[in-house]
């Protein structure tokens, strides 16, 4: 039975970019996103480029319903999960004094609740095969407080508080658990900044880093990674 990995919001920036890396060294691959049209143009892309098998599901991951519906699709699959990435996320800015209502929830939602519900529904497999790695891509605002960071980082924070937890659960089924902290990475989140994109890290960055985590011995974890910008955070 093949390998494969399942990413979430795996359409565009940091998920793509992992995508690539880990269908370069011939991973099927399973990927939800809320643009359908997003998805087939990757499936396609993916497989002819790699020669191997893309799987794509429809989802929005802030309804808990339609995470239920990717995890049945995954587990129906006649193929183990071996790498789950928790990418799907989503950044509006703002005060928690003053955002607009339903920020809390929409953030905490689509960030926190997906990853919790998602990891839930696909673990299982893993602790019975004593085998599997789970990347939750968070942020450094998982521990660095910033004024115009509001549920964002509350959620982000909560993201590494999950990863931890279940790192210390997962110790004795052999299943590694790697909490990704990057700062700006040059994704649509940033649309319409003026900035250089050179001032931003890469998606590529991100997925190299998840690629050598993943290539370290089964007696070695990487907990914790933190990239920021060269220049600093923004």
């Amino acid at each position: 039975m093949s390998k494969m990995i399942v990413v979430t919001g795996g359409s565009k920036g940091i998920g793509r970019a992992i995508i690539n890396k880990f269908a370069g060294i011939g991973k099927n691959v399973v990927v939800c996103a809320r643009n359908l049209a997003d998805l087939e143009i990757l499936k396609t892309e993916v497989e002819e480029v790699y020669n191997v098998t893309v799987h794509v599901f429809k989802a929005d991951v802030s309804n808990k319903e339609e995470c239920l519906g990717f995890i049945k699709y995954v587990n129906d699959l006649d193929e183990d999960v071996e790498i789950l990435v928790n990418n799907a996320g989503v950044f509006v800015p703002g005060s928690i004094h003053n955002e607009e209502e339903g920020a809390f929830e929409m953030m905490m939602q689509t960030n926190m609740y997906s990853t919790y519900y998602i990891t839930r529904g696909l673990i299982n497999k893993m602790i019975e095969k004593k085998e599997g790695y789970i990347f939750n891509i968070a942020s450094v605002a998982s521990f660095v407080a910033y004024a115009n960071g509001g549920s964002y980082a509350i959620s982000k924070h909560a993201m590494l508080g999950f990863s931890r937890s279940l790192r210390e659960e997962m110790k004795p089924y052999n299943i590694k658990v790697t909490s990704v902290m990057p700062g700006a990475t040059y994704t649509n989140s940033w649309a319409g900044i003026d900035l250089p994109e050179d001032r931003f890290i890469k998606s590529q960055d991100i997925a190299d880093l998840v690629f050598s985590a993943y290539n370290l011995s089964n007696s070695a974890v990487v907990e914790d990674i933190i990239v920021r910008p060269q220049l600093g955070d923004i």
